[in-house]
């Protein structure tokens, strides 16, 4: 479904991202795990056409991407998850979440697209008329997933969802991420806590400095002695 080949980024005379590989099959839940300032939220704002790659290949369904505008990138079925959440705080639950289905053809399809949402984020029903602003941080996380939901993307992209979120939240998120994949999206989630990254997905890539250093099976890199040190807090016979 994705294939990124060397893909290289550069912020002015800084390099972000060296010769990066990556590929999600369809339905697949890829994990990307590193340090802060590994490249991380680079590479997905560059998946998503946010930032331009200096040189390197994407590909979506075979069809090249690295220079199409992320609205164009969108209308694909590739959905971006920013870190931050950057929700419009003064506009309703609701009018959040119909700015993502700004594509749907009539009021007939945002209403199936809503009730699609509200399957997965029930709380939200209950509060889509009050302001974003005003919800809690894991609330506007649940309201951030559903708007790239509304879109009805066959890949969706998360960074750092679990960001600034109490522990009982982060697992009703997981759950959460758990279910969407088990209806057959794919999904590709750039996360600080590996642990719970690698519980959930089947691949995973490993990012230091902008370069891949290691890639593989979840449930093998959960426990590979090198990514238990660097990243799981463990030593080696921890």
């Amino acid at each position: 479904m994705l294939k990124v080949r060397d893909l290289s980024v550069h912020y002015g005379n800084v390099q972000a991202l060296r010769g990066v590989s990556i590929d999600v099959q369809p339905g697949e839940f890829v994990t990307i795990i590193g340090n802060n300032g590994a490249g991380k939220t680079t590479l997905m704002m560059t998946l998503s056409g946010i930032v331009r790659p200096t040189c390197g290949a994407i590909e979506f369904d075979s069809t090249p991407i690295d220079q199409l505008p992320p609205h164009e990138i969108l209308s694909m079925g590739l959905a971006h998850v920013p870190q931050g959440r950057m929700l419009f705080p003064d506009m309703t639950v609701l009018e959040n979440l119909e700015l993502g289905a700004i594509r749907a053809r009539d009021r007939k399809t945002m209403k199936e697209r809503l009730n699609e949402v509200y399957g997965h984020f029930d709380i939200l029903s209950k509060r889509e008329k009050q302001k974003a602003g005003t919800l809690s941080g894991g609330e506007q996380q649940m309201v951030t997933i559903a708007r790239a939901l509304m879109s009805t993307p066959r890949l969706l992209m998360l960074d750092e969802p679990s960001s600034g979120l109490a522990p009982v939240i982060v697992q009703r998120l997981a759950r959460i991420l758990s279910n969407l994949h088990s209806t057959g999206i794919a999904i590709l989630l750039v996360e600080q806590n590996a642990r719970l990254a690698l519980e959930l997905a089947d691949s995973a890539y490993v990012l230091e400095n902008g370069s891949l250093v290691t890639c593989g099976k979840a449930c093998d890199l959960l426990i590979d002695d090198r990514v238990r040190h660097a990243y799981l807090g463990l030593g080696v016979d921890g």
